[in-house]
């Protein structure tokens, strides 16, 4: 099993059910107040946190009076419009005691599937966790367009985990692990400690039973699990109502750990190096040596711009003799890209008319 202490970056799902007291529709602020502690702890040893929370409808069918029961979606949209604003204001308390900076990011899981839409959102998270910030994410269901379906929030997690580069996805649930059925229902239902892989037999034990806050079963967990750690991150389902859930879980509290068999930098590069490229730059001698060294692509290395891309696509680099030495994807578009071609990246505003980003291809997003 995984020790929290190693984590680098370390991505938490919270469920509604956790956050939000079912007979009352009210914050459970003592045990937020308690989940604080865990984060300042976490980020005291050095490690980026990120949480990913549900509780928005929750909290927002309470003050307007809406019924325990499904929700219409423009209902559902008008809950989480007044929730959410109650729920981020929860954290903001709950975690500016310990000087701990927090931030509001409202996505969606079709925001991954759009290349430009996705580099966004991992530079902004970049850029947020650099500064200290603590995200605190949830799908942004005031505009979702087809039924609202809060179990979204576990692969919705892991979708972060694997934009951020996490090493860790910690899944706060109403279950203290999954189970080879339901524990409810069978007696004889059994805990596993770890999963190396998710195989048919393990995806034929879940089951899709949750709480009343909560529609997410073991299927959509399962389905977290699987594109998490094939992202190189580690994933554990652990009972979260305790107080301090995390410190509980790093002094072994009942969990499910789910294996990754690389690490998240390693698993990318492999994801990149997978992409076919839509064009090519060719780069001075100067650039191929930095290239060498682990840094970022800058335009002023480029010496020709080849292909018609996009931001966001794969593009190989090629040496002045037109071998390709990888491939990265690049942050500005063909066009760009040949017009700012070996100019210096102070420049590049003035070229393009608008600030632009330093590198063409930062080292994160290449694979040599």
């Amino acid at each position: 099993m995984a020790a929290l202490t190693a984590a680098k970056r370390i991505v938490i799902k919270i469920g509604s059910a956790l956050l939000v007291d079912r007979a009352t529709g009210l914050l459970r602020a003592e045990w937020l107040l308690a989940l604080a502690e865990d984060v300042r702890w976490l980020k005291g040893l050095g490690a980026d946190v990120v949480l990913v929370s549900s509780g928005s409808i929750a909290l927002g069918r309470g003050v307007l009076g809406l019924p325990a029961t499904t929700l219409a979606l423009e209902q559902a949209q008008a809950a989480a419009a007044v929730g959410q604003i109650r729920l981020a204001r929860a954290y903001e308390e709950a975690l500016q005691p310990h000087g701990i900076t927090t931030a509001q990011v409202l996505v969606t899981l079709e925001d991954s599937a759009d290349r430009k839409r996705y580099l966004n959102s991992r530079a902004t998270m970049e850029t947020l966790l650099g500064l200290g910030v603590v995200p605190i994410v949830n799908e942004n269901d005031t505009v979702a367009t087809d039924e609202i379906r809060f179990g979204d929030n576990d692969r919705l997690a892991a979708q972060i985990a694997v934009t951020v580069g996490a090493d860790q996805l910690i899944l706060l649930s109403d279950v203290d692990g999954f189970y080879s059925g339901n524990p409810a229902d069978d007696p004889l239902a059994t805990r596993y400690d770890t999963i190396e892989q998710i195989t048919p037999e393990i995806e034929a034990m879940a089951g899709d039973a949750g709480s009343g806050l909560s529609k997410g079963g073991m299927k959509t967990k399962l389905m977290a699990a699987r594109t998490a750690t094939s992202a190189g991150c580690a994933m554990a389902i652990t009972e979260g109502s305790v107080q301090r859930p995390l410190q509980a879980l790093q002094n072994g509290a009942n969990a499910t750990w789910f294996t990754a068999h690389s690490d998240p930098q390693a698993a990318r590069k492999r994801w990149i190096a997978a992409m076919k490229p839509r064009g090519a730059v060719t780069l001075d001698a100067g650039a191929v040596a930095a290239m060498a060294r682990g840094k970022s692509l800058l335009p002023a290395g480029i010496t020709d711009v080849t292909g018609k891309f996009e931001r966001g696509d794969s593009i190989s680099m090629l040496d002045s003799k037109g071998h390709s030495i990888g491939t990265g994807l690049t942050r500005y578009s063909a066009l760009e890209a040949a017009l700012i071609k070996g100019h210096q990246s102070a420049k590049i505003e003035q070229i393009l008319g608008y600030p632009g980003r330093a590198a063409l291809i930062h080292r994160d997003d290449m694979a040599l």
